[in-house]
């Protein structure tokens, strides 16, 4: 198969970049091959990849070089950084930038560049809605996202801006699932009042990077975002009561009292669901399910996600 039609997977070992090279990998046909970069080619999951017939690549994304050497040849790059790694948006722009001129000193032809919207656009920081923070931020981990967009518009690199949705694995992974309380019953504790959150498998987010890959010039410089469902707390307590065969409250809180919460990046996320239900209209419109389900035909609601999960998530 032709190099040029190799694309190297940032993060191939993780939730977005995972799925992106278990799409490729899976597609007896396809056009493309997988180069997946990790820090630690040596771990199971890097493994695991190169037994899958993955090219696995060493680099890291605060050392530029390494990367252009990683990048070489490519036709494509898809791009993801991790805020929660280092809680750090100047981390990540930096990291953003070191992405950008490597892809361009190595010549690739079509970036997918996983980002966010910048939410001070609806909440800026001299808004007393919410609190300010780190001085400059109303969503740390979405502003510092949409600021590095513009590494990749100053480069002139071909580059699609793509954005994603909450991943419901987070009720797997991060605790994000329903809690017993003290009369036994579970709920499902959201700051969202009323208003709907597009969700997400995190295995589908690259299977959407994917069909983007597969369109080719049609989706180059545009922004678009994926989700796989709208969904309110209450309706997701349902069905999360139905999978699990057990009731599911829905638990409406404020995002104060989130924010009070105090597991670290608390108050970021406070913030990111207070503007997702005070703009819900801005924010679902910005997420093309059609879109989504046309780049990934096999696209999951969260009941398909339920039939497959819901017994891994942990129940406290």
């Amino acid at each position: 198969m032709s190099p040029s039609k190799i694309i190297a997977v940032i993060g191939a070992t993780g939730s977005q970049g995972g799925g992106l090279a278990r799409a490729i990998l899976d597609d007896d046909g396809s056009e493309f091959r997988v180069r997946a970069i990790t820090r630690n080619p040596d771990s199971d999951a890097a493994r695991a990849l190169a037994e899958s017939g993955a090219q696995v690549v060493a680099a890291d994304l605060d050392q530029p070089d390494s990367l252009k050497e990683a990048f070489a040849g490519a036709h494509g790059v898809f791009a993801v950084t991790n805020f929660w790694e280092h809680f750090s948006p100047a981390k990540e722009i930096a990291q953003a930038r070191n992405i950008a001129r490597a892809a361009e000193d190595a010549g690739v032809r079509h970036v997918v560049w996983s980002t966010l919207e910048d939410m001070r656009e609806k909440v800026p920081v001299t808004d007393d809605r919410m609190p300010t923070l780190m001085e400059k931020y109303s969503v740390p981990h979405f502003d510092g996202k949409a600021e590095a967009d513009s590494a990749f518009r100053e480069m002139g690199i071909p580059t699609t801006f793509f954005r994603t949705s909450f991943y419901w694995d987070n009720m797997i992974h991060l605790g994000g699932g329903p809690s017993r309380g003290e009369d036994g019953v579970l709920a499902l504790t959201l700051p969202l009042g009323d208003a709907k959150l597009p969700g997400i498998a995190a295995e589908d987010i690259g299977r959407c990077a994917y069909g983007i890959f597969r369109a080719g010039d049609e989706l180059m410089g545009k922004t678009i975002g994926v989700a796989g469902e709208f969904l309110t707390g209450r309706e997701m307590a349902e069905a999360l009561a139905d999978a699990l065969g057990e009731e599911v409250r829905y638990n409406a809180i404020s995002p104060d009292i989130y924010r009070s919460f105090g597991f670290d990046g608390a108050d970021d996320l406070g913030n990111m669901f207070q503007v997702k239900r005070d703009f819900e209209d801005w924010f679902c419109g910005n997420r093309d399910l059609a879109l989504a389900r046309r780049l990934n035909p096999e696209l999951l609601t969260f009941r398909d996600w339920l039939a497959r999960y819901a017994d891994r998530i942990p129940l406290q």
